[in-house]
């Protein structure tokens, strides 16, 4: 992909403050992705889903194992990355981040992210939204990253015109 440098290695794993970390999400995780998605299933509609369709009310569990072999693969493929937030033992997942190739113009990538609605406004939530935009800056060859739902709305996103318009 034209929107990373050919040499670039996506982190394996992102310390998060708490006992907290990021790593790449996979199929394996389904089984803790599928119930966690589907607790905070109507904020995060709220959120994603105008943008996105996700996630619907109807997604099954198989739906939700072949949408995270995707994001696997997309990773693998160095196309978009969505990193799960986990406890220590990866018992709990708390949310997700997004770092994808810009969908609307003036932007290098896009990023968003996610917590479990027993999260919001936890000691865990305050410290991935410190974590996400310094990482990104310090970690990926990003020079404009968006933070979509941080400095701009989902709805003035997506009023933006298409990246190559």
């Amino acid at each position: 992909m034209t929107w990373l440098p050919r040499d670039f290695v996506h982190p394996s794993r992102v310390e998060v403050p708490g006992g907290y970390h990021l790593r790449p999400i996979r199929g394996a995780d389904a089984a803790l992705d599928h119930p966690t998605v589907m607790g905070s299933r109507e904020r995060l509609w709220s959120i994603f889903g105008e943008a996105w369709g996700w996630p619907a009310a109807t997604i099954t569990y198989e739906a939700n194992l072949a949408d995270l072999e995707r994001h696997a693969a997309e990773a693998d493929a160095h196309e978009s990355f969505n990193y799960v937030l986990l406890n220590e033992d990866e018992t709990v997942e708390l949310g997700c981040v997004y770092i994808d190739p810009p969908e609307k113009a003036g932007a290098d990538a896009e990023i968003s992210w996610w917590v479990v609605d027993s999260a919001v406004g936890s000691a865990v939530e305050q410290a991935l939204d410190a974590l996400v935009p310094r990482w990104i800056a310090d970690d990926w060859p990003f020079v404009k990253p968006r933070f979509i739902g941080r400095e701009l709305t989902w709805a003035e996103w997506l009023r933006l015109p298409d990246a190559g318009a």
